[in-house]
């Protein structure tokens, strides 16, 4: 079993921000490869069930607002006894182009609330998919840039991205772990 995190805020207000990219993955990831609807679970998230070529997955979206996300993906993590490993977390990104993405395992939060809330329950080991949405330019306004919607002219980027990884997804999935590489290859505007 694979634990699929997607990192975001809740509430209609918030669904098409560039923070919320990582729900906005995972609900369309969720909508190809779904088997049960999104249920409240103990852990304040949102959990569905799914199969993706024939692994199990769970989708988590925890429902904590950013800066704790931490127990809504500790809780199943431990409960299902899924491995770091195993576990992928998608995430916009400040450091990335707008729609570009990046895979790795590991690694700091780089100033991400969401991972650093779940750093510190969980450990850093796990799966990063970093969804690019720029950079504002000035730090002082990285706070508002994130909490706006995603612009109109970008949409087409984040369509093709998005779709390009839902096709490629179970490359991600092999031999009981994450592997990185054919899905990279698989993806066009990707460099590890």
């Amino acid at each position: 079993m694979y634990l699929i995190v997607g990192l975001g805020n809740p509430g209609t207000e918030y669904r098409f921000h560039r923070h919320n990219a990582g729900f906005l993955m995972v609900d369309i990831l969720h909508q190809a490869y779904g088997s049960s609807d999104f249920q409240k679970n103990k852990w304040q998230g949102l959990m569905a069930e799914g199969n993706i070529k024939d692994t199990k997955v769970l989708f988590i979206k925890p429902q904590t607002y950013m800066n704790l996300s931490g127990p809504a993906v500790s809780g199943p993590a431990n409960f299902y006894k899924i491995p770091l490993d195993r576990i992928i977390v998608i995430h916009d990104d400040l450091d990335l182009p707008p729609a570009n993405t990046r895979i790795k395992k590991g690694g700091g939060h780089g100033g991400h609330n969401g991972l650093k809330s779940i750093d510190a329950h969980l450990g850093k080991d796990y799966w990063r998919l970093r969804i690019g949405i720029g950079h504002p330019g000035i730090k002082d306004l990285v706070s508002g840039y994130v909490l706006n919607n995603i612009p109109q002219k970008e949409l087409h980027l984040y369509d093709e991205t998005f779709f390009q990884i839902r096709e490629n997804f179970s490359l991600l999935l092999q031999n009981g772990t994450v592997t990185s590489e054919p899905f990279l290859k698989s993806i066009n505007n990707n460099t590890s």
